[in-house]
């Protein structure tokens, strides 16, 4: 898979953020020529940390400021475009909508219009999320032909992103000219992410800190999977979409049932992971409206384009665990990332 990024010239939007800054990693060792554009990264941050800044052409400018998006996207000139930039956060949604649907919106419109006028991109990916649908806490996974909705701004957001992604897929590249798809992945774990009221984050922070975990919602079930996971997809997804135009469309990127978990028992295996007699505690709260279940049915990818996971959570966990610590510790922190790269992708797919 990764052969075939080999000298492309690929763009991706929100290349500073976790799961841009490990897609950018995992290209660069691919030999990608590639461009990114996001918000400067935070401290601290996995873009610093794996030193991707010499590997990579890296744009700093916001996804709402379609000038500057357009500037950076017509010196790159790429073949394959990865949108990733958004405003990822539940929670945060609720605090600013405004700015959640100008990002996950307009940024979205802005990227296709820059796809749209340049007339060099052959393959172009949005990646939403699982939250897209319209949720009726179901046991069962969602398809991709279930009606969209989204509860919350950042759901409905990127629910609109979906419809945006659509309307220009019909409106302007219906000859077939551009492949065009949207990837719904299910909630990612792994090295290097430092999001604020994400689980794993919570975890380690409570860990470093000598506290007990607080879990304002254990019950909650969700589709974990390691970042390396979906990134997988959208690699293939974006390959196979520029060799048969034919399977442009919109795919699920769940993990096996197995791994559809509550968020105290994933806290419960990272606790055995990281030992130190770490454990954690429910605490309420008056929290915002969160979804109680939610998992994904991945038939379609694992039918026309063959993609199956092949971490489970326990693995994805460790990973999280063995990264984190080598960076506590002051190890090469890039350099446990590329041997996770490569260990992952020299696993087989698993039998579902």
């Amino acid at each position: 898979m990764l052969d075939f990024y080999k000298n492309k010239r690929v763009f991706v939007t929100g290349h500073t953020g976790f799961k841009g800054a490990w897609l950018c990693y995992a290209l660069h060792m691919a030999g990608a020529e590639v461009t990114g554009f996001a918000l400067p990264p935070r401290e601290p941050g996995l873009f610093q940390i794996a030193a991707l800044g010499p590997r990579m052409e890296s744009v700093y400018g916001d996804i709402c400021d379609y000038d500057a998006l357009w500037s950076a996207f017509r010196r790159a000139q790429p073949e394959l475009v990865f949108h990733l930039a958004a405003q990822p956060i539940v929670r945060e949604s609720y605090r600013d909508p405004v700015a959640t649907y100008q990002t996950n919106v307009m940024g979205t419109v802005h990227i296709l219009e820059c796809v749209r006028r340049s007339g060099c991109v052959q393959s172009f990916l949005n990646v939403t999320t699982d939250k897209v649908y319209e949720n009726r806490q179901w046991l069962w996974g969602y398809r991709e032909n279930d009606r969209l909705g989204g509860f919350d701004p950042y759901a409905n957001s990127k629910s609109c992103s979906e419809l945006v992604t659509g309307s220009y897929r019909n409106s302007f590249f219906s000859d077939g000219g551009v492949s065009i798809s949207t990837a719904r992945a299910g909630n990612v774990i792994g090295g290097g992410d430092f999001a604020a009221d994400r689980i794993i984050p919570d975890c380690i922070r409570a860990a470093q800190a000598g506290e007990v975990i607080q879990l304002r919602n254990p019950f909650s079930v969700r589709p974990y999977q390691h970042v390396l996971e979906p990134l997988s997809a959208y690699l293939l997804i974006v390959q196979r979409q520029y060799q048969d135009r034919e399977l442009s469309g919109s795919y699920n990127v769940g993990p096996k049932e197995a791994d559809c978990l509550t968020t105290g028992q994933l806290a419960d295996i990272f606790c055995r992971a990281w030992g130190d007699g770490l454990r954690w505690e429910h605490v309420g709260g008056d929290g915002p409206h969160e979804d109680q279940i939610l998992k994904l049915d991945s038939t379609k990818i694992a039918s026309l384009l063959g993609w199956r996971p092949r971490w489970d959570v326990r693995q994805a966990v460790e990973a999280t665990v063995d990264w984190t610590r080598t960076w506590m510790a002051g190890g090469d922190a890039a350099a446990c990332m590329e041997r996770q790269i490569q260990a992952f992708f020299s696993t087989a797919p698993t039998v579902r």
